[in-house]
Formats: C-alpha cells, structure tokens, sequence
C-alpha cells in the first residue's frame, strides 16, 4: 500500500486549527494539543536552505509558546532532515508504527455492544474525555479539531451494562478507514473489548465503501501491537517526531 497516501490521509483526517504551507512544509498548530496537529510534515519536495527553513519554524512556534515539532516520515524532505535535526539538539519522542489491513475477509464481532454516532455528541466526547485523560483546557480543542473533519465519521462506544468502557474514532477517505485514539478503560482491558469494539467500526467502514483500513500505534504499546496483528494488520512504515523544547 501507498505510505505516502497514508501520510496524507492521516493529516486530513486527524485534523488541525490553522495550517501554514511553506515550500513544501506544512506547519499546523492547534494550542499544543497532540503532537498530530503541532508539528511540521516535510512530505513534499522544498527549495530553500534547510537551516533557514527550520529556522523560520521555529520562531513561529515559540511565537505561539510551543515546542518545536518535526514529524519524521520515510517521506520527509530533505532525506537527511533527521540527522539534521538530531545535530540541532531535537529529542526523539512518540515512536509510532503504521499498519493497514484489507477489509475483504475481516471476521464478525461476537459482541455488538456499541454505538456509532456521525456527529460526536455530549455523552461520547464525555466518555471519550474521561477514558483517554483529555484535560478540560483541551476540551474546546479537542472539539473545534472533531468539526474540522470534512469526510465521513464514526465516533463509537463499547458499552457494558450502561456505562461505556471503550470509545475511538474511524475516519474515511478514498476507499480507507483511519482508526484513531482507540482507548479502553484501564480496568477493564485484555478483555476483548478493544478487539470487539473495533471489529465493529471496521464493519461500519465497510458498509460505508471503505476496502481498507490504517492505523498507527507507538512502538512500545505491546498489548496494542498484538491486537491489531491479531487481527490481520500488517506494518508498512514508522514514522516519530523530533522535538525541540519551548524554553520561556
């Protein structure tokens, strides 16, 4: 499968507050709210000095008191931009591997405890909230990214006797699922639940024209890894994001 059309698609789909193109780059900001909507993608080809280039980066960011985050892709240009990076300082950070699956043979859920809503509503971005740890300052964040979603999406809940114990979000574009923020509540996991939670929303996606799906999960989440191998994902690439501290 296409790593570069994963890439894009991941940018769209996990969306941002404002993008800046520059020769290239992309630099997107969101209030520092995860490092997917604050860091710099160098996917296509650029002209200028690379020194001026990250440069001028990083005055933005520290104009908007961030930290400085490149996301280091198999795409990334300069080739080197990594080792560059690495020279200036940058700390490796977020780790990440990104699978894909076909969804021509995915097997049936055993359990259809869930619910799948196309607008997030109060209850799921409550559960959400309170399953995956988001802080009420990044609420309203959090929120304004969701409505920047522009494609089709499913925001679904595992629920078990009223109380929802699983929540994640599938996103799709051009024949593909994302799976993001997949996140199960820590006394009730290695249970199946996230196994059978997503087996549903795969299912959604393909009902709604989906023929495969993608996802990242970072390198040191073993439990995650077996999961997504169990159930056919394969990796085709890693990516981790490279980052310079915000010194006030």
């Amino acid at each position: 499968m296409d790593s570069k059309l994963i890439e894009e698609l991941s940018l769209n789909n996990w969306p941002t507050l404002t993008t800046l193109f520059y020769d290239g780059w992309m630099l997107r900001f969101a209030n520092g709210y995860t490092f997917r909507s604050n860091s710099v993608s160098s996917i296509y080809e650029s002209s200028i000095d690379t020194e001026q280039k990250i440069n001028y980066c990083e005055q933005l960011y520290t104009k908007q008191r961030q930290h400085t985050v490149f996301k280091i892709t198999p795409h990334m240009h300069p080739e080197n931009l990594d080792q560059i990076l690495e020279q200036k300082g940058y700390s490796i950070m977020n780790m990440a591997n990104v699978h894909t699956l076909k969804l021509n043979s995915i097997k049936q859920p055993k359990l259809a405890s869930c619910q799948i809503i196309e607008e997030p509503d109060a209850e799921w971005i409550e559960n959400f909230s309170r399953l995956s740890g988001v802080e009420s300052p990044n609420k309203k964040t959090m929120l304004q990214l969701l409505s920047n979603i522009r494609t089709k999406a499913g925001y679904i809940s595992f629920y078990y006797e009223g109380r929802a114990l699983a929540c994640g979000l599938g996103v799709i574009e051009r024949d593909y699922i994302g799976l993001y923020d997949i996140v199960t509540d820590k006394n009730f996991r290695n249970q199946g639940i996230a196994e059978q939670m997503i087996l549903n929303l795969l299912h959604w996606g393909k009902d709604n024209g989906a023929a495969y799906s993608y996802l990242a999960v970072l390198s040191d989440n073993l439990p995650a890894l077996r999961l997504y191998s169990k159930l056919g994902y394969k990796e085709i690439y890693k990516y981790w994001y490279r980052v310079k501290e915000y010194a006030d």
